[in-house]
This record gives structure tokens, C-alpha cells and sequence, in this order.
């Protein structure tokens, strides 16, 4: 009788081989969520650092001033040089060209420049070249009198900071970077986001300050800033 009559035991046996499925997908994708939010705020970390320090430079930029520091270098073009500056301004009058490859080799011993494959603005007077960099500026001034110029404006490290921050002059990988940065930051707050969301039930706090986070931008914009 035993062997052909199901004990209770057996008989739900079944019934707990098959998971909750909703429960299960559920805490599959909130796994998922918490590994992209971590990894996500690891790619974070430094840069964010970086920007937040920046965004406080940025916005005191009137109260942290800074003393440039100013170079001025000047040379003299070997008379061979000075010929082929005259006749490629005569024959380029106006034109954004580098410059030749003989001039911009003496420019590179001369000066502390990297001048190679870099536009020029060209007249019947002179080749001048800007060099704008994060943190500063600088320039060359070739003239068809063979009288060379450059000068370097350094205005501190909290500038080159600051320029960063904005990426300007900072080059194209830079500009990458701020892009993957960015798209890092966006998964970062989006996870961030949906993680409160699945935890909100059991934290009733986290609805009203989402809500004070979004409003009070809102408020202060409209109420101050005209």
C-alpha cells in the first residue's frame, strides 16, 4: 500500500523544482543592475573627482586668479629660408597652409614648438602660427623679413585644470575621453536610479528626496537666474 499511495512529500516535490519565475527574474536583473552600477562607478571615480574639483574651480574662476606667465623668444631665418618664406607667402596670399617642411623644421630647433603638419595663416607679410594649448597660449610669427617671434602664455595648473574640464585645446583623445566619460556617468545615475527604485519599498525616504533632487535645481533656476 505504501509503494503505490503518493506521500505529501512526494507529491509536492514537483511543485518545488519549479522556481517563482517573476522572483527569479527579478533578482537576475537586480544582480545585473548592481554589477553595472559598480563597474560603472569604477570607470567613474577619478574622472568624477577630477570634474567635481574642476566645477568648484570653475564657478569660483574670479576669486582663484592667476599670474601668466609670459615667454618671448626671437630668431633670425637663414637668408635661404627667408626666400622660400617670401615666395610661398607671394604665391599663397591668404591661404591656411602649413608651413613648408624646411621651415618648419628650423621653427622646431629654434623653438620649443611642434609646428609639423599645423595650419598657418599666410600673408604677403608674414606665417603666423597659433599654438592655443589647455592652460595657456601660445604662438609663432614667421615675417618675410625673416624676423622670427614666438611667445608662450602659461597661467597655472588650475587653469590647464579648468580647460580640461571643458576640453579646450586638449586635443581629439581628450574629447574621447569625455564622451565615454560621460556615457559612464549616464549608466552610472541610470542604474543608480533603478536600484532605488526596486529598494524604495522598504526605504519610503527615497521618492522624496529623488523628488527634492529634481525640483530644487528647477526652483533655484527660475527664482534666481534671469
Amino acid at each position: 500500500m505504501s509503494s503505490s499511495t503518493p506521500t505529501p512529500a512526494s507529491a509536492a516535490a514537483p511543485e518545488q523544482d519549479t522556481p517563482t519565475l517573476p522572483g527569479a527574474r527579478r533578482a537576475v536583473f537586480l544582480r545585473q543592475l548592481h554589477q553595472w552600477h559598480w563597474i560603472s562607478s569604477a570607470i567613474c571615480l577619478m574622472a568624477m573627482l577630477l570634474f567635481s574639483v574642476t566645477g568648484f574651480t570653475l564657478n569660483h574662476a574670479a576669486q582663484i586668479e592667476a599670474r601668466p606667465s609670459v615667454t618671448r623668444l626671437k630668431a633670425s631665418l637663414p637668408p635661404p629660408l627667408q626666400k622660400e618664406l617670401e615666395a610661398f607667402a607671394t604665391e599663397h596670399p591668404d591661404a591656411k597652409l602649413p608651413l613648408p617642411a624646411a621651415l618648419a623644421d628650423w621653427a622646431e630647433r629654434t623653438f620649443p614648438v611642434e609646428v609639423r603638419g599645423v595650419r598657418a595663416e599666410w600673408s604677403e607679410e608674414d606665417a603666423y602660427v597659433a599654438l592655443p594649448r589647455p592652460g595657456g597660449d601660445a604662438w609663432l610669427r614667421i615675417g618675410a623679413d625673416g624676423q622670427a617671434e614666438y611667445e608662450k602664455t602659461d597661467r597655472g595648473w588650475i587653469s590647464w585644470l579648468n580647460d580640461m574640464h571643458k576640453g579646450r585645446n586638449a586635443g581629439t583623445v581628450w574629447s574621447w575621453f569625455i564622451d565615454i566619460f560621460a556615457i559612464a556617468c549616464l549608466v552610472f545615475c541610470i542604474t543608480g536610479f533603478l536600484i532605488m527604485k526596486y529598494h524604495a519599498a522598504n526605504r519610503p525616504s527615497t521618492w522624496p528626496v529623488i523628488g527634492f533632487g529634481i525640483v530644487l535645481p528647477i526652483v533655484l533656476a527660475l527664482l534666481f537666474v534671469h
